[in-house]
């Protein structure tokens, strides 16, 4: 009798295991592998008041000026390949007027280098050289799996010993929004040349072990365990990294550089309390703006005069400290 008990119990362990082998590998396929449209979160028309619009009149109209100024330019296609072989591409757009200015702009998750004109249109006229990479996996870069900025934050201090050599850079700056924000959060805390003189992170998550257990409770009503640890250790098999070492927070605890954090009240994917923590562990110099009524990385649109004054006035500290 026990033997059969133990041969049940073992055939269910089996069982189990199989689907949570199952489950882990299509929450990779979902969250990590490259070319998957299905979103994780939902909308953030569900952040924004009710009968609101996720954009303003102005900033509608600030968009489609800068749609217009994108696609006039003369853009140079860099590129570089990663320490794992990936041939990696980046647009460069020189600005005449730069005096050795020139920003990094890092895109989100699922997004790629033409989602970031509109800040790119900000810079420009603030007289910076404009750097758009797409990091792996997205956009025209090779790379089956989405990085979450972990092993993107290796490329990205390539990007920058590339502007400073190639283009005499001496004031750089990263802006990154959502996988771009805690993407240049985790390049904060690596050994960076003084030519870095500011971050602007705007809507990032403390780690991708958090935010993704953020995501299963918040949309499917899951645990994180057993089947986040799972998946990442499928996601350490077939990407190389654990959800553990992909973390903002641990990065830019050892951050030296005046950091200005973005974040909406009502953002639905990236909650709130991640912005305060990191602002809370962040080292160095550091500012943290919430916006009232703006979902995920909407702050720009629910109040673009305010979020460029915030941008231009951290700007001008920054340089006013050289």
């Amino acid at each position: 009798m026990r033997k059969w008990i133990g041969m049940a119990l073992g055939f269910i362990g089996v069982v189990v295991m199989i689907g949570l082998l199952i489950a882990g590998n299509y929450l990779y396929n979902e969250s990590v592998k490259r070319g998957t449209e299905v979103e994780l979160y939902r909308g953030d028309e569900e952040a924004a008041p009710a009968g609101a619009s996720l954009t303003t009149d102005t900033e509608d109209s600030v968009v489609s000026e800068a749609e217009r100024w994108f696609d006039q330019q003369e853009m140079s296609i860099l590129e570089q390949t990663s320490f794992d072989n990936l041939l990696l591409r980046a647009a460069f757009i020189n600005n005449e007027n730069s005096n050795g200015k020139a920003v990094i702009l890092a895109h989100g998750f699922r997004k790629q280098k033409e989602d970031m004109k509109d800040l790119a249109y900000f810079y420009y006229q603030q007289g910076f050289d404009i750097l758009l990479p797409d990091t792996r996996g997205h956009g025209e870069s090779e790379g089956n799996y989405i990085g979450y900025g972990w092993h993107d934050r290796l490329d990205y201090l390539n990007w920058i010993d590339r502007l400073i050599h190639d283009y005499k850079s001496e004031s750089i700056f990263l802006h990154g929004q959502s996988m771009g924000a805690a993407l240049v959060l985790m390049v904060s805390g690596e050994k960076l040349p003084n030519e870095v003189k500011g971050i602007i992170a705007d809507s990032g998550y403390t780690s991708v072990k958090e935010e993704l257990a953020y995501q299963l409770k918040h949309i499917y009503g899951l645990p994180s365990f057993p089947l986040l640890n799972i998946t990442s250790v499928i996601t350490k098999v077939r990407s190389g990294y654990f959800f553990g070492e992909a973390s903002a927070i641990d990065q830019v605890e050892n951050n030296t550089r005046p950091l200005l954090i973005i974040h909406g009240e009502k953002d639905e994917l990236v909650p709130t309390e991640m912005a305060h923590t990191i602002y809370e562990t962040a080292g160095g110099e550091k500012m943290l703006w919430t916006v009232p009524n703006a979902g995920h990385i909407q702050s720009y649109n629910t109040q673009p005069q305010q979020f460029e004054k915030k941008l231009k006035e951290f700007i001008t500290n920054v340089l006013h400290k050289k």
